[in-house]
């Protein structure tokens, strides 16, 4: 039995490699890029593309080996209006769909697949737990619910699918849009919010999500949906300011009338000069807290980073990223 990992040169598919190899298990990772990660001493790597079926197929896979699948297009970085379902779909829905295929024809039926929990869209009860509408925003969230149905359809013929559904996920190695919030607090400019910032927002850390994977795997891959997010996270405006008074910046926390500016974000999106992704901007002023408590109960899984701990990693990452194009500048 061996573990693949297809996306495994990813944010969280690095992190669940090293996991596996660290506690013995035998380890493949697919994807379509390989990055100098340490593992890969140990760990073999094989070129992959999601989109090609015959790419998918040529990596070796037994009846008793396990996948997950962490390939995926992010929000990050943005992409107009016109662009977003050829720039989604590709690899999350037609990418899922190969990578079923292929496991279905070799005899092999375990599968943890992460979707997202921007299939929810706006807030209908607080917190959301797994039974909440689905109501996406945008492609991204369309195109990793379509996935969903697939699963299920799987699921149908015996396949045993866990499914995660993390909030924003942070931690080393990926910074994201998070750069734009961090560039303003080191120059010391205001730092709006969409609102007032009295919601609380929630951080997923990158290794609580790879021990998901493990818990998942654990508990013999139940066929279930789960969210992932932090405990407790705090109001938007608490998070901010720590984190200015942390830098010892000068910046202050702008609110702002949530209405006008999303009718002015959806606008220039409308012209395909987006500033921030609708699934992003238009539930920024809402309470979405994922209640992660069937998780907890049925993985045994718990979070174990806080929302302030993570954002200030997250910019101490920046601070000496920053520092070492200065010295190679210099």
């Amino acid at each position: 039995m061996k573990h693949i990992i297809i996306g495994g040169d990813g944010f969280v598919g690095s992190h669940l490699a090293a996991d596996l190899a660290a506690m013995g298990e035998e380890v493949l990772v697919a994807d379509i890029q390989k990055s100098g990660h340490a593992h890969y001493a140990t760990v073999p790597f094989q070129t992959i593309d999601v989109t090609r079926a015959e790419s998918v197929e040529s990596i070796p896979l037994g009846q008793d080996d396990l996948v997950y699948n962490l390939s995926a297009k992010m929000l990050s970085p943005i992409v107009t209006r016109r662009e977003r379902h050829d720039f989604f779909w590709p690899v999350n829905y037609h990418g899922t769909a190969n990578i079923l295929n292929w496991m279905e024809k070799r005899g092999a039926n375990k599968l943890v697949h992460f979707t997202t929990d921007m299939i929810y869209g706006h807030s209908i009860t607080v917190p959301q737990d797994e039974t909440h509408p689905a109501k996406p925003l945008g492609e991204y969230g369309e195109s990793k619910l379509a996935t969903e149905t697939l699963a299920q359809t799987y699921r149908d013929k015996g396949f045993r699918i866990p499914i995660f559904r993390p909030r924003l996920i942070i931690g080393p190695g990926r910074l994201g849009i998070l750069v734009k919030l961090f560039r303003l607090i080191d120059m010391n400019l205001p730092v709006p919010m969409i609102g007032g910032g009295g919601n609380p927002y929630q951080f997923i850390s990158v290794f609580d999500c790879a021990s998901a994977c493990t818990a998942a795997w654990k508990a013999d891959f139940p066929n279930s949906a789960y969210n992932l997010g932090s405990d407790d996270p705090p109001p938007v405006k608490k998070l901010l300011g720590d984190l200015i008074r942390h830098a010892g910046s000068k910046s202050i926390l702008l609110p702002t009338p949530a209405p006008l500016v999303k009718f002015a974000l959806n606008t220039l999106d409308a012209i395909n000069l987006p500033i921030m992704d609708p699934e992003q901007y238009m539930i920024a002023d809402e309470i979405c807290i994922l209640d992660t408590s069937k998780a907890k109960r049925e993985l045994g899984w718990a979070p174990k980073y806080r929302d302030e701990d993570m954002l200030l990693a997250a910019y101490t990452e920046y601070r000496k990223s920053k520092g070492e194009q200065r010295s190679k500048a210099a």
